[in-house]
């Protein structure tokens, strides 16, 4: 069965970074395109970034260009996404995606900026 798995996220202080990791299994994860979402409290889940079977990124939330960049390891069926420059807006709950006819998603990963 399919299954996203997210992890690294934290408590970090403005300005910090993390590196976030979802470990997927149970399709074929060199074939698709991989999606981040974030969704912070009170406010709908948002698309974050896109990552390409090839390892390219062809979306940024125009929130977070220039701060968080996206990359995956088809032979680890892992993607990452490297949060820098974290602010408090940033806080939220941080998904991967796969579509496969259906969306599936992991737990998430709490993502949590202050001082």
């Amino acid at each position: 069965q399919v299954q996203l798995v997210e992890s690294g996220g934290g408590l970090v202080q403005p300005g910090g970074s993390l590196r976030l990791t979802c470990a997927a299994s149970g399709f074929a994860f060199s074939s698709n395109t991989m999606y981040w979402y974030r969704q912070a409290p009170g406010k709908e889940r948002e698309l974050v970034a896109m990552v390409l079977s090839d390892g390219s990124t062809i979306y940024y939330a125009d929130s977070v260009k220039g701060r968080f960049t996206s990359s995956r390891d088809n032979a680890r069926n892992t993607v990452y996404l490297q949060l820098r420059s974290l602010n408090y807006e940033d806080t939220a709950v941080y998904y991967c995606n796969v579509k496969l006819g259906r969306p599936y998603w992991g737990q998430g990963t709490q993502v949590t900026v202050s001082s």
